[in-house]
């Protein structure tokens, strides 16, 4: 059981490890997405970290250029999709991003410099979006997320008797479990 926990506690931390420096320390000042969309020149090639879901992406002969949905960052540098969106956002980058990995609803966490706002047409709407030309790019594995997985214990779905429910079982290292002894 230890070894687990020691092997469990070095995965953890190896994970950790292997975020940017940019994407996982905030900048020296830290201007939120509220801050510069308010006004955009005041913050103009001033260094920040913000990030969200991408919306949509459009690849250029000389850039990439993303729409992202802007979320508050937590103290990794993930963004926050439990909290509320603060708005929309464009990160541009010199490289090409390749349309079948940065897709819709995927998180992702820039760092770089804010160069101002561009004209962006959404639907019959044209709208003024702050612009980042980022240096880090950082896309976060999605979550994989299983329906019969609740609060520890692996619960399966089974039919017995025209009766659709959930075992009282959970699945283990060695097998099937009792979360607790029977009454």
């Amino acid at each position: 059981m230890k070894r687990y926990l020691f092997i469990s506690a070095i995965l953890l931390l190896s994970a950790c490890s292997t975020l940017p420096p940019a994407i996982k320390n905030a900048p020296a000042v830290d201007v939120s997405y509220p801050q510069a969309s308010a006004d955009i020149n005041s913050y103009k090639n001033i260094p920040i970290r913000w990030g969200g879901v991408i919306i949509d992406l459009q690849n250029e002969q000389a850039y990439s250029l993303l729409q992202v949905l802007s979320y508050p960052l937590n103290s990794n540098g993930r963004p926050s999709t439990d909290e509320p969106y603060q708005g929309r956002f464009l990160i541009k980058t010199s490289e090409f991003l390749d349309p079948a990995v940065y897709v819709k609803g995927r998180e992702v966490t820039a760092a770089g410099v804010l160069k101002g706002d561009s004209e962006q047409r959404i639907g019959n709407k044209t709208l003024r979006l702050p612009l980042m030309e980022s240096t880090v790019l950082h896309l976060w594995p999605e979550y994989d997320v299983n329906r019969y997985y609740y609060g520890g214990y692996g619960y399966y779905p089974y039919y017995w008797g025209g009766y659709y429910g959930y075992s009282p079982y959970y699945w283990g290292w060695g097998g099937l479990y009792r979360p607790f002894p029977p009454y």
